[in-house]
């Protein structure tokens, strides 16, 4: 069997022609990590054969397991969108074919397109959702926790977890490369860091309560459809590790990045019907410090972008880095900006 290319493979699944359903165009959406055509009432999701440092797609072999745990892990919040992983395969006579018989050179997860009048993020860009689309949402993640085992680590686990992200945060945002302010990056850094030494009884408390959950771990409104219920897509399929989180740490990347679209009224709306549904109020100094966490950890996603193939707006990737940054300062203060036990971190 020869090998095909990458190449070969995005322009045979662009064509129409390609899928079983019939179809008058195909639309691509490409991401950090995959390639999405979308046709008339499908979407056919290919992981790109790369290497990071969280995942490894490297293998057709890795990559089928992937799509397979995707389609897994998403069946509680997805409901019937996630529709199982198809082969693309070439033919004895060297015709590609989406599920077709021959050697499989690729593996596809196949959803049901969801509506793109309904994602949240174009909800929240027109100004269109409720309180009662936020309450529903609200309602499909306490159940969602609820039925989620509590993480089986230790406080220092947790602990130690986030403070090895605050380094990497650092670490990555501070290279020279990306011009971004190190006063700001040195002043997040100590005030989160700062947090966890004061905090740590509130820290206990959370893992103790068995808050700490696999939970979806990548909550943003692109990923939520405010269909009649909720579907949430895009569960973080390639390290438990990233997307065991407390709950509450959930909500608040949420609501930063509803905040973030000109929305916080709506992750706001979804937080309090958790913190009503479930009995469990976190303290604010606590979800500002997941705030600003997760804002950072965002900022270090962009500039992750600066460097994908074929990206050649690299300003707009380190703009939002920067804004990111900003909105982590002002949640600053509340995390503990002003921290009297200064800790240290590497340069």
């Amino acid at each position: 069997m020869r090998d095909v290319t990458i190449e070969e493979k995005v322009s045979f699944l662009r064509r129409p022609e390609s899928y079983p359903e019939t179809t008058a165009r195909v639309e691509v959406r490409e991401t950090h990590r995959s390639w999405v055509f979308l046709t008339r009432a499908w979407a056919y999701k290919m992981k790109k054969p790369v290497r990071t440092a969280f995942a490894d797609y490297s293998t057709l072999g890795a990559r089928h397991l992937t799509c397979e745990a995707e389609v897994r892990l998403n069946q509680p919040l997805a409901r019937d969108v996630y529709c199982g992983v198809v082969p693309l395969t070439v033919s004895d006579d060297d015709e590609l074919r989406l599920g077709g018989a021959g050697a499989v050179v690729e593996w596809l997860v196949r959803m049901r397109r969801l509506p793109d009048a309904r994602m949240l993020d174009r909800a929240l860009a027109q100004r269109w959702y409720t309180a009662e689309d936020a309450r529903r949402v609200g309602e499909s993640l306490v159940a969602f926790y609820r039925a989620t085992p509590a993480a089986a680590l230790t406080v220092h686990d947790y602990r130690c977890g986030l403070e090895t992200e605050i380094g990497s945060n650092r670490a990555e945002l501070a290279r020279p490369e990306y011009s971004l302010p190190r006063n700001t990056l040195d002043a997040l850094t100590t005030a989160q860091l700062g947090f966890l030494d004061r905090e740590e009884l509130a820290l206990e408390q959370r893992v103790r309560a068995g808050r700490i959950v696999e939970a979806h771990g990548d909550l943003r409104p692109e990923h939520i459809c405010l269909e009649h219920p909720p579907v949430i897509i895009d569960r973080l399929e390639f390290s438990r590790a990233l997307r065991t989180l407390d709950a509450a740490s959930e909500l608040a990347f949420l609501w930063l990045e509803c905040e973030r679209l000109g929305a916080a009224d709506f992750g706001e709306a979804v937080f309090a019907t958790y913190c009503r549904e479930t009995g469990d109020h976190p303290p604010p100094a606590l979800m500002a410090f997941y705030k600003a966490w997760h804002a950072c950890v965002r900022a270090k996603i962009a500039v992750w972008h600066v460097h994908d193939h074929g990206i050649n707006d690299k300003s707009r990737w380190l703009g939002r880095a920067r804004r990111y940054l900003e909105f982590a300062a002002s949640c600053h203060l509340a995390c503990g900006g002003n921290a009297t036990k200064e800790r240290k971190y590497s340069s």
